[in-house]
């Protein structure tokens, strides 16, 4: 009787991809294999010495030891408020327009179990990190997918096609979209937009009545001059939009779960709202710790984090090209968005990611997890030194020399 109950929120999820990398990568690991992992983004730098004492020392205290405010305590909500200031001349009212969320995945999650009604639809592009179209299934909303159209070599947007398709979206969608989802730079392909973008977006937005929710995980991992811009810097923004922003990636904070919702007044009350409901918060020490964070250790995404990353990127793109997989150069985010090599091309990303892991050790997320258009590309995070990445474009060498032996045999 029981198994007759069927769960349909669950029921319209898909599977989930990416596990199928997973386990097999344990079960790898569990037989003795070294595996060489770029497959999640997941920072493997420690958190800076400063944020962690302030944690202990805070911890010490008897007194944060209770509940704490489910949307945030008032200095951390002030913090980001100061962090968009500097960052981007943006104010923001931190009583209303600023939410500290348990990471901007829970964030993200909660606005759209706020805001969306059953039926509703939301454009989101393809590919796309896989809560962003998800997160509307679990509301019960649709989605309307929209390929994401960018340059091969620089990954920039093609930004007149992308506010074309957002307005044929807009046209040919019944019912007609609510929500529009944008991450730049782009999870996973780590495509990029000028601020130009976001003046034509918010005044798209305005004109033809629909919200925009952007999210800016990666804002501060940028390289070779390029700087992330904020949808919120858009006079007018607030009408229309939200925005989104992680400790995750900027301080090597990925598990202390510290993200932020900030911008229009109604959307922002509707995920406090939710949010008073569904929990109490994080600890209250590490709100102070990541208070801390942002109004006295702003610079260590300069200092630290980003020549980490762009280390690596070089090291990936000139030890792979070596090896007979030629990449584009990102200009921004942690990981590399990298076109199957032509040899492999008739795999698929999941049958390469699987062959690649079991033949050369190397682990990598498939394409075609973030949306049917990524199925040509893996996600590559830099997410291990420059002597495991020059092991594993070793690995890599001999497996596509292999591969093309055995087609030419074949």
């Amino acid at each position: 009787m029981f198994n007759e109950i069927q769960f349909e929120k669950i029921n319209r999820l898909p599977k989930y991809l990416f596990a199928e990398i997973s386990e097999l990568k344990m079960k790898l690991r569990h037989e003795g294999s070294d595996i060489i992992d770029f497959s999640m983004g997941n920072p493997d730098a420690p958190t800076p010495q400063p944020i962690i004492d302030k944690l202990c020392e805070t911890a010490q205290k008897p007194k944060t030891h209770g509940y704490s405010a489910s949307k945030g305590i008032y200095k951390l909500r002030l913090a980001m408020s100061n962090w968009y200031k500097r960052k981007y001349n943006v104010n923001l009212d931190p009583d209303t327009e600023v939410v500290a969320t348990m990471g901007s995945k829970e964030g993200y999650v909660h606005l759209v179990q706020a805001i969306a009604n059953p039926g509703d639809v939301a454009i989101v592009p393809d590919p796309t990190y896989p809560i962003h179209s998800q997160a509307f299934i679990l509301a019960g909303a649709n989605v309307e997918k929209m390929k994401l159209i960018f340059d091969e070599d620089t990954f920039e947007v093609d930004e007149d096609k992308f506010l074309a398709d957002v307005e044929d979206a807009l046209e040919n969608s019944i019912p007609k979209p609510k929500f529009l989802v944008v991450n730049f730079p782009h999870n996973p392909t780590t495509a990029t937009v000028t601020p130009d973008f976001y003046v034509k977006l918010v005044a798209l937005a305005k004109q033809k009545r629909f919200y925009i929710i952007s999210d800016i995980a990666y804002a501060d991992i940028t390289f070779d001059g390029y700087k992330t811009p904020s949808i919120m810097e858009v006079e007018g923004a607030k009408d229309v939009a939200v925005e989104s922003y992680t400790m995750s990636k900027s301080y090597n904070m990925a598990g202390w779960r510290v993200g932020f919702v900030v911008g229009n007044k109604k959307l922002i009350g509707a995920l406090q709202s939710i949010k008073s409901w569904l929990d109490y918060g994080m600890f209250t020490p590490i709100q102070v710790a990541a208070t801390v964070a942002l109004d006295e250790h702003y610079y260590v995404p300069d200092e630290q984090i980003i020549p980490l990353y762009k280390k690596r990127r070089d090291t990936m793109l000139k030890a792979f090209a070596n090896a007979g997989w030629k990449m584009g150069k990102p200009n921004a985010s942690m990981f590399i968005w990298g076109k199957i090599p032509k040899v492999a091309q008739d795999m698929g990303s999941l049958e390469f990611s699987k062959q690649l892991l079991l033949k050369a050790g190397v682990a990598v997320s498939p394409g075609v997890g973030f949306g049917k258009y990524g199925d040509d590309y893996v996600r590559i995070a830099l997410i291990e030194n420059e002597k495991r990445i020059r092991q594993a474009a070793k690995n890599i060498k001999k497996f596509l020399k292999e591969l093309e032996e055995e087609k030419n045999n074949g």
